[in-house]
């Protein structure tokens, strides 16, 4: 993402005549990052630029050159690219530092920790992995970074991670004053202690920063914090770096994704406050990320002896230093240290023990009995003529032939030299036999021991994540039988193995139950219909379908009767997960108004007032000689309360109505007056001036007879 300043001198700017400006991408403290084009090589590259006032110091100058060509000597797939440095001079006064890098299209560590933290624990290591690949490229060059943090971790769009800006944080602390105020230049939430007390640093300060990264994407928040910088540097000289689980809320024993106990060692052990007890380089604790993530993909959360050797860096020396720098396998080739591999089933014992319990037998290990010599016939000794004496040569008489008796000779008995080779090859068959006997007895004990000790166990394989069949498959392979259970799930996909118990890695005896949890996937519940029931009834459908009432609401309402629910926070029929809180709004009933008596008003203005205050007016005019014209003469009801919509009568006056004047000349004065106020007329009576005999006989009328007169008015009787 970039951000473009039209305000920026630079922007257009081509640097040392070749790097063409085109556009700021980010802005940190000590420099500005641009994108720009190379027109000598014609790419995109990335030139950062030191703000003014860091060029200005010689010592910073020849430091930063050296630092910038060392970094630009390390090659390395996850390590951003250094392409060339130079002094601006055509950017104003001494010329301003600046570098040009590999242009990384995509996003940083920052953004993702911002958007996603906290971060599974495997999804952590995968990350973290690549940039300890960079740092122990690094540190083999005798190269510290000193600067880790999220932001200096680049992601492409592909997914590669890189890291960037090696070596400019030892340039620009060496052209401070004190190493104090170099750091609080940069992030002083990764600084190493050291750095702080002693301005020095070496590898051990890279893993310590790396370590507070770790720690910051598994639990969402730096481990030390403060109202200015001063505040959280002495808190990373004073205070221990806490376990990340203990600030969280999940635990390993119930949850994958939680941190195990053997990652808390680690986040520990790398930011240990003392350097001497930290991994010596970033290989090291690379040979230990590895290892935890091992045990993270074969689901082991818990290993004690894998914990303790997470608390001793110096373990893991060795094998680190033979170790090559690779990329991470992408699945265990071999189980972590401390966890029982899975044994196949073992067969019937064949004639030699099998290989992985072979016993060699040498001189030393099996004393073998001799076995016996054949006889050996005595060896003739050879004959010498010994003279006869008189009396030897002076011996009875030889008998004749037929005398003589015979050796007695066994018709079937063999030659003596035949004998003797018989009993030779029966002591050799017993000495065959004898050392036969002593083989296979020692065969069958180590046979028995290997059965007793490891023969008749396995180990619980891997089953989080696979389905049904791969499930009994495995449990077929390794002699275990399985039962399952179904529970529900909002990460892992329904189908699939969501926990196992035993959990992956434990021994169990062959023909052992294993209990495989599958997923039924997210639990969600339909909203019920509550609008336009009463309350009691909402809360109890709500109860029924795993929801919680939340927030209720007393509303009047014109359409729903009181007490009835008027609306609902959620929409009926929605899917919602369990517990999900529904607020309600319950009605009030009808809203009662005011009545304001409106007689003696305009008529008009009556009629809105009324219609303003919810009332249906409806107006019926009337004659009147006594109300002006347009006036309200009377309201009905004239006053107390009602509700919006009720109706309101007014009477409005109309000017008096015009009546003739009947004729009711000489006729008596009783006569008369009757006749007129049956006209609608009020009487008077008076004598005529001039000739009045007091007779009682109308002679004349004012107004006169015939003429019109306003309804309800007076007429004067003149009588004679």
């Amino acid at each position: 993402m970039t951000m473009t300043s039209m305000r920026d001198p630079l922007v257009g700017h081509a640097l040392d005549g070749r790097y063409q400006i085109l556009e700021r991408a980010a802005r940190g403290g000590m420099a500005t990052v641009y994108r720009a084009l190379d027109t000598r090589l014609q790419r995109i590259v990335a030139v950062k630029v030191m703000h003014e006032g860091l060029g200005e110091d010689t010592d910073f100058v020849r430091k930063f050159d050296r630092e910038a060509r060392a970094a630009a000597r390390l090659s390395h797939p996850n390590v951003v690219s250094v392409f060339d440095q130079g002094h601006g001079s055509d950017l104003g006064g001494t010329g301003r530092p600046y570098i040009v890098m590999e242009f990384v299209e995509g996003t940083t560590l920052r953004s993702v920790i911002s958007r996603d933290a906290p971060l599974t624990p495997l999804r952590t290591l995968d990350l973290l992995d690549p940039v300890l690949s960079a740092l122990s490229a690094a540190h083999a060059h005798h190269l510290v970074h000193r600067d880790v943090k999220p932001e200096n971790v680049l992601i492409s769009d592909r997914g590669q991670v890189k890291v960037a800006d090696f070596g400019l944080a030892k340039a620009i602390s060496a052209q401070t004053s004190t190493a104090t105020a170099g750091v609080l230049i940069g992030t002083v939430s990764y600084v190493p202690p050291e750095l702080v007390v002693h301005g020095s640093a070496d590898t051990r300060a890279d893993v310590y920063s790396f370590g507070i990264v770790l720690f910051e994407m598994l639990t969402g928040r730096k481990p030390h914090t403060g109202d200015s910088p001063y505040e959280v540097v002495f808190a990373h000289v004073n205070k221990d770096v806490p376990a990340p689980s203990s600030v969280t809320s999940s635990s390993w024993r119930i949850s994958r994704d939680a941190i195990p106990p053997y990652l808390d060692a680690l986040v520990r052990v790398a930011c240990a406050r003392d350097p001497e007890q930290r991994p010596r380089d970033a290989r090291v604790l690379q040979a230990m990320l590895r290892e935890s993530r091992e045990a993270l993909l074969t689901g082991v959360m818990d290993d004690p002896e894998l914990t303790a050797r997470m608390g001793d860096p110096l373990l893991f020396t060795d094998q680190a230093t033979a170790a090559p720098t690779l990329p991470p396998p992408s699945s265990p080739v071999s189980p972590p240290h401390g966890l029982a591999a899975p044994v196949p089933a073992p067969e019937p014992p064949p004639a030699t023990p099998p290989a992985r319990t072979r016993t060699t037998f040498t001189e030393s290990d099996t004393v073998v009995p001799a076995l016996p010599q054949p006889h050996q016939p005595r060896p003739a000794q050879p004959r010498t003529h010994q003279p006869r004496t008189p009396a030897q040569r002076h011996r009875a008489p030889r008998q004749p032939p037929a005398a003589r008796t015979p050796a007695r000779r066994h018709p079937e008995r063999p030659p003596l030299r035949q004998r003797f080779d018989a009993r030779a090859r029966a002591r050799r068959r017993r000495g065959v036999v004898v050392l036969l006997l002593v083989l296979l007895l020692t065969v069958g004990v180590a046979v028995g021991a290997w059965w007793t000790a490891s023969g008749r166990w396995t180990a619980v394989p891997p089953l989080t994540g696979l389905e049904r069949a791969e499930v009994l498959s495995a449990a077929e392979r390794g002699d275990l039988t399985v039962t399952f259970a179904q529970d529900y799930s909002e990460t892992v996909p329904a189908g699939q193995v969501m926990a196992v118990v035993p959990p992956p890695g434990e021994r169990v005896l062959l023909g052992s139950a294993v209990e495989a949890v599958l997923s039924r996937g997210p639990e969600r519940h339909a909203v019920p219909e509550v609008v336009g029931t009463d309350e009691d009834a909402a809360r109890r459908a709500l109860a029924e379908a795993t929801l919680v009432v939340g927030t209720v609401e007393r509303a009047w309402s014109e359409t729903v009767p009181a007490g009835a629910v008027v609306e609902a926070g959620v929409d009926a029929g929605q899917q919602v997960r369990r517990g999900t809180t529904v607020d309600l709004v319950v009605s009030r009933g009808r809203q009662p108004l005011e009545i304001e008596d409106r007689t003696g008003e305009p008529a008009g203005q009556a009629a809105a007032a009324l219609e303003d205050d919810g009332f249906r007016v409806e107006v019926s005019e009337e004659h009147s000689t006594t109300v002006p014209e347009g006036t309200v003469m009377a309201q009905t009801p004239a006053g107390g309360t009602g509700h919006r919509g009720d109706q309101v009568r007014l009477t409005v006056s109309l000017e008096p109505r015009m009546v003739t004047v009947p004729n009711v000349q000489r006729m008596g004065v009783e006569a008369a007056t009757e006749t007129l106020q049956e006209a609608g007329f009020e009487v008077e009576t008076a004598p005529v001036e001039t000739n009045h005999l007091g007779l009682g006989y109308v002679a004349e009328a004012d107004p006169g007879f015939g003429a019109k007169a306003p309804e309800g008015s007076t007429i004067t009787l003149f009588l004679v």
